[in-house]
């Protein structure tokens, strides 16, 4: 196995952020930045051995930080928090105290904020293990940032092994009651990018969804699958039903409870090349994103990026938990730990 770090670029602000190249025995190599906890890359070989780049991103820091990019930032690859996903039109209560935040998609707060933990450099550790190698990233969010309340100390952890195995771990611990949902939005495209992901199959370990209104705020009603485009129980094709949506698929589907226990949640599959990534989590929910709001632009190796170029399998909590109490909770109190984990599993039919 084999981990490099070298200079990635400078911030605008003059920090200096690092890349993390883990690379195993097996021809996996994933690419990490400590700014943001970004995946820049993850190479895996096809059914002929071809190796290429399956996930949506940049080469050069300077992609990230461009006024391009965060115009319409898709959150290729990066830690989304302080609070992942959606907020209700950025407003939730602890404790009888309102507290407000920003409202940067819509009427609705998303993924915690204007400058949320994908734009934030984290402090980054290397690790070395004989059956593993990986990158730590530490960052403490401050007594409300982004409008949140609790010093937040946050650990990320990114792990690769012999097993094709890509684990993120969370970790948070906070000094006032607050709130915390984290995830890591890669898209995939197992295609290498060539085609968009509407042929890719996809199975979710999921019966129920969380019914959304317009603006993507859960009503509080789960609902079952039968009978919706949001059938995935048995594997079909992204692009079976997907005309039958505005905007494609972006809902979060109930997976069971929040344990520490790692359960199936998704089998992403793509025939052309033989690729298949299952991913497995402790959470008890997982979005499924096509990226139908991918901007029009040029990516990794002058790839072609845009609509439905890749798609995001988000585990987490439920959107707007905070506003929802029936839901699993996001509260986070002085004395407990957040703790979360996810595996994608990369292999071949």
């Amino acid at each position: 196995m084999e981990l490099k770090r070298e200079v990635f670029g400078t911030t605008p602000k003059g920090e200096k952020v690092f890349l993390y190249k883990l690379r195993n025995d097996n021809g996996v190599t994933v690419k990490i930045t400590n700014y943001g906890g970004i995946i820049t890359s993850i190479e895996t070989p096809d059914k002929t051995d071809k190796t290429d780049n399956i996930a949506l991103g940049f080469s050069e820091l300077e992609d990230y930080v461009s006024e391009e990019y965060l115009a319409g930032c898709p959150y290729f690859g990066c830690i989304a928090g302080r609070y992942a996903n959606r907020i209700a039109n950025g407003k939730f209560t602890l404790d009888g105290r309102e507290y407000k935040l920003a409202v940067n998609n819509g009427p609705n707060h998303l993924h915690g904020g204007l400058t949320g933990f994908d734009k934030v450099v984290w402090a980054p550790h290397k690790i070395e293990k004989p059956d593993m190698i990986g990158v730590e990233l530490k960052y403490r969010s401050i007594h409300m940032e982004e409008g949140y309340p609790g010093n937040l100390d946050v650990t990320v952890t990114y792990t690769l092994n012999h097993k094709n195995e890509l684990g993120i771990e969370y970790k948070a611990e906070t000094d006032h009651t607050t709130v915390v949902n984290l995830t890591n939005h890669t898209y995939f495209n197992l295609t290498g990018n060539r085609e968009n992901i509407l042929q890719h199959n996809l199975k979710l370990y999921s019966d129920r969804y969380t019914e959304t209104d317009a603006t993507l705020i859960p009503t509080g009603k789960i609902n079952d699958v039968v009978g919706t485009p949001f059938d995935f129980t048995e594997e079909h094709e992204l692009g079976t039903k997907i005309n039958e949506l505005k905007d494609g698929y972006d809902l979060n589907f109930v997976l069971g409870d929040d344990t520490d226990k790692l359960k199936k949640a998704a089998l992403l599959s793509e025939d052309s090349s033989g690729r298949t990534i299952e991913v497995l989590t402790t959470e008890p929910g997982i979005q499924l994103y096509t990226g139908y709001y991918i901007p029009e632009m040029t990516g990794s190796n002058g790839k072609q990026l845009g609509r439905y170029a890749g798609v995001a399998l988000e585990t987490q909590h439920y959107p707007d938990s905070p506003n929802h109490p029936d839901f699993p909770s996001t509260r986070l109190q002085p004395g407990e730990q957040f703790h979360s984990k996810t595996v994608y599993r990369f292999g071949l039919k």
